[in-house]
């Protein structure tokens, strides 16, 4: 079941996260019950539960004879996220020991759609203030979908401008924040080559996309 799934993902073992499943459906039991309704052989099962009260997922709750009773799945999910946040944090000022912040000038070339679309959705998750795009409708569909709540999104079509892709191409410009942008060309039905496009910080290209969309959206009237 999925849910055993992501409480390996958490740092269970398997067995942990069946028992801990099982013991969710059943309320209280014994041991050997849990056993059965996970799946888990009996001569693992006591080591098992020990396990999970260590983690603060499971409490005995009888001696005579010896009951397990789940711990509050929202308490753990609470510790797990907390643990994750400050995993990400150290991660975070790790790597920023061992890297600078790229350069604002800099340029990361991408190739494949699913690269571009992969980008395209980290930068609409992030954003904070505003997203300006333009261009590849159905990529402009998905991220409007996933634009955060409370960021002003300026959408618009590319058209009654210069065309600032090559034949057989669809071009998708994206600026967030005043921080990142993204151009991209996808190719046409039945063309050659593959997707590709740019990533960059530089101020003076996020400055030009966010002027694009602008115009462009003046030409179809009230942005969208």
């Amino acid at each position: 079941m999925s849910a055993v799934i992501h409480l390996q993902a958490l740092g269970l073992t398997e067995y942990e996260a069946r028992a801990y499943t099982a013991l969710l459906a059943l309320g209280r039991a014994v041991p050997a019950r849990v056993a059965r309704q996970a799946g888990i052989p009996r001569p693992k099962i006591y080591e098992t539960l020990e396990r999970l009260e260590g983690r603060g997922l499971a409490a005995k709750v009888g001696q005579n004879p010896l009951e397990y009773a789940p711990l509050s799945a929202r308490e753990y999910l609470a510790r797990a996220r907390r643990s994750f946040d400050d995993r990400l944090g150290a991660l975070d000022r790790d790597l920023s020991r061992l890297a600078p912040d790229p350069a604002p000038e800099a340029v990361y070339h991408l190739y494949g759609e699913a690269a571009i679309r992969s980008l395209a959705e980290d930068l609409t998750l992030n954003a904070r203030q505003h997203i300006a795009m333009a261009g590849e409708s159905a990529l402009a569909d998905h991220l409007e979908r996933l634009t955060p709540r409370g960021v002003t999104l300026r959408r618009t079509a590319l058209t009654n401008l210069p065309s600032i892709a090559a034949q057989g191409q669809r071009a998708f410009l994206m600026a967030r924040d005043g921080e990142a942008a993204l151009i991209a060309h996808f190719i046409e039905e039945g063309g050659h080559g593959e997707a590709h496009g740019v990533h960059t910080h530089n101020p003076v290209v996020i400055h030009l996309i966010e002027g694009y969309v602008a115009l462009a959206s003046q030409h179809l009237g009230a942005p969208r």
